[in-house]
Formats: structure tokens, sequence, C-alpha cells
């Protein structure tokens, strides 16, 4: 499980976004799509940042009847638009497992 921080600097100064923060942000981008969970966001999460760029790879449960590729595709969309809107990173990569189904 790897999760790296970002660091932002400019000229008014640096900002530091840490790891879980990053973390965080995947989850709760994930969990926004219907019928997504995070299987285990401690270790099936991984966020690996370098020179701007992220690459994601997370573990979900979904509910019964979701389309599964459907879900996949707009779980992927949600978090780079969170990384990339929120975090100012250039997603590299969203991959996604879907591990389980719930009811």
């Amino acid at each position: 499980m790897s999760r790296d921080g970002h660091t932002i600097e400019a000229a008014g100064g640096t900002i530091r976004i840490e790891g879980d923060a990053l973390s965080g942000l995947v989850v709760t981008a994930a969990e926004l799509i219907d019928g997504a969970r995070v299987r285990r966001p401690r270790r099936g999460l991984d966020v690996s940042v370098q020179d701007g760029r992220a690459r994601v790879s997370l573990e979900l449960v979904a509910r019964y009847g979701a389309v599964l590729p459907e879900l996949g595709t707009a779980v992927q969309v949600s978090v780079a638009a969170a990384l990339r809107d929120s975090a100012g990173l250039e997603p590299e990569a969203v991959d996604v497992a879907v591990e389980g189904l719930e009811l």
C-alpha cells in the first residue's frame, strides 16, 4: 500500500497534500458513484504520485444489479476528475477491480 503525498511549489509558498488526504479524496470520489463502495480503504487502495502525475489502484464492492463495466468506468472518471480538479494532479491511471457484490 502506497499513499504518496503531493507538494505544490508556487511563488507565494508551498502547499503539501498528504497521502491520507489524497486517499480520502479518492475514496469519496469513488463512492459518489451510485452502487460503488471502496472495499478496504486501508488495504485495497494505492495512490502513488510522481512528478505531478497520480496512479491509483482501488478495490470496489458493487451493488448487486449494477452493470460492472459501466460502474468501473464511472468510478475512473470521478476519481480522475477529483485528482485533477481538487489536487492539481494529472491522473496517469485509475485501475479499478470489482472484488465483491452486495445487496
